[in-house]
């Protein structure tokens, strides 16, 4: 993919909030789980006998209870997006509990930059076939294929050691990237082939090959809608 475009930061901040939320609530889900598993055993004569370990539980079961009313509600796939969710676990052979965060911050990222999420998919399965980590002979990561050495100014403050292998992150990056290649080449099409690292192809083949996948994203929702009609 090209990489020479700068774009404008993403910084609203409910988008933030929710991209943040997405990152981190499988990290908390299991340190609960951990200190679940490893919770010492009171059996119900010893809490019975024990004020203090009652209170304790009652206590805990409290916190917890108000952590998951503080928790941001998760975001919800429109209909558009689960049934193309369904056709790229079919196509790539990739499972729909591994695509639900892609789906994610593609729906989130694409609202907030107004791309179409299924050109943001389309792209990435061109790109990657939806593995995190790809990597190209020369450099590029991710979902989206992006080029670290050229791209680090667009990385969010905040986002790791390794922010091109976050997926949320390297599609907020790579929409950055496609969003201004658009701008600079003046069509959709321009943008792509900028985007593909190809820009003077007179077939335009990289932006034809993507326009592609998302046609056949787009008839998998139509079809999807119209067999629950």
């Amino acid at each position: 993919m090209s990489a020479t475009i700068s774009l404008r930061s993403i910084t609203g901040r409910r988008v933030d909030a929710t991209l943040s939320f997405m990152q981190h609530s499988l990290i908390i889900v299991a340190l609960m789980l951990v200190v679940g598993a490893f919770k010492p055993w009171v059996s119900a004569e010893e809490g019975a006998d024990n004020p203090q370990v009652v209170a304790a539980e009652s206590s805990t079961v409290a916190e917890a209870s108000a952590t998951e009313d503080a928790k941001p509600a998760s975001v919800a796939l429109t209909p558009r997006l689960q049934r193309a969710l369904d056709f790229v676990s079919r196509r790539y052979r990739v499972a729909p509990e591994a695509l639900i965060p892609v789906f994610e911050a593609a729906q989130v990222v694409g609202r907030e930059r107004r791309v179409d999420p299924l050109l943001i998919i389309a792209i990435i399965g061109i790109e990657s076939r939806f593995n995190p980590f790809a990597e190209s002979v020369v450099g590029a990561k991710g979902l989206m294929q992006v080029i670290p050495g050229y791209h680090l100014d667009k990385v969010p403050q905040g986002a790791g050691e390794n922010p091109f292998l976050d997926p949320v992150t390297n599609i907020q990056v790579g929409v950055h990237v496609l969003e201004e290649a658009i701008r600079w080449r003046g069509s959709l099409t321009g943008g792509l082939q900028h985007y593909g690292g190809a820009p003077q192809d007179p077939e335009t083949r990289y932006a034809n090959k993507v326009l592609a996948e998302k046609e056949r994203l787009e008839q998998a929702a139509r079809r999807g809608s119209a067999a629950r009609a």
